[in-house]
């Protein structure tokens, strides 16, 4: 595991302790749960009703919510490598068609116990809001992700990534030291989750290293969806196909 892989596993223990306050923190963002059901849109027009969905690093839920607003009878499998936020995912109404699994993402394909999500290559979208800046290896991350997906099924990705200006970075800091960090500490008394965060979307990919990231694994028609207002440059939405052949497998 890298330096910066390590560093992030040490996190998961401040996602866990985090978890509890953490809906109060995001709402915070008036723009927060907008931007998800706009990216979660774009899950919709991809697939039909009864859609078979991952959401892949859901947290507490907001990116399943989005999803359930938006997509027509949806069966989805939630699933973060926190055991607090799915813990206080679970504790929220939800259809039964909705099912939350504790286990980091890259590990799905060799679990045993989901049966919601078949076998392996027959996911129809996957969702992944705020997910690959946080793995240890984002290239392991995709290929799992690329083989839980059917043929021609869709992957989208939203996240901050910070555009190659600087503009952006330095609104991303200025939005940090001002807002994010002071409100972590008021609401929960510790900063040190959203002072990772800062570091970790400065250091995560450019949009354009990112959809060059996404072609390599194999992924084709990659587009870039950017955000308005002062996400402008700052969050970014990319779609990604996978590509045909055999379920499950690389080309």
């Amino acid at each position: 595991m890298t330096v910066t892989g390590l560093v992030k596993a040490e996190m998961m223990g401040e996602f866990d302790r985090t978890a509890p306050h953490y809906d109060r923190l995001v709402g915070l963002d008036p723009g927060y749960h907008a931007h998800l059901r706009s990216a979660a849109r774009l899950v919709a027009r991809a697939v039909g009703p009864g859609a078979r969905v991952l959401d892949a690093g859901c947290g507490t839920g907001a990116s399943t919510q989005a999803l359930l607003s938006m997509l027509v009878d949806p069966e989805i499998v939630a699933v973060d490598a926190s055991a607090g936020m799915i813990e206080v995912a679970r504790r929220k109404p939800w259809p039964d068609s909705v099912r939350f699994v504790a286990a980091a993402i890259d590990d799905l394909p060799d679990l045993p116990d989901l049966p919601a999500l078949g076998v392996a290559g027959t996911v129809d979208a996957v969702f992944a809001a705020y997910l690959l800046r946080n793995v240890p290896d984002p290239d392991t991350t995709l290929a799992a992700l690329r083989g839980l997906l059917r043929p021609g099924g869709v992957l989208v990705l939203h996240d901050y990534s910070l555009a190659e200006r600087p503009l952006p970075r330095l609104t991303w800091t200025a939005v940090c030291c001002s807002a994010i960090i002071p409100a972590a500490w008021l609401v929960s008394g510790d900063t040190r989750l959203y002072r990772y965060l800062w570091r970790s979307v400065r250091e995560f990919d450019s949009p354009s290293r990112l959809r060059r990231r996404l072609l390599d694994a194999g992924f084709t028609q990659v587009a870039e969806h950017p955000a308005h207002g002062w996400h402008r440059g700052v969050l970014h939405t990319v779609t990604a196909t996978a590509p045909p052949g055999p379920r499950g497998t690389a080309p």
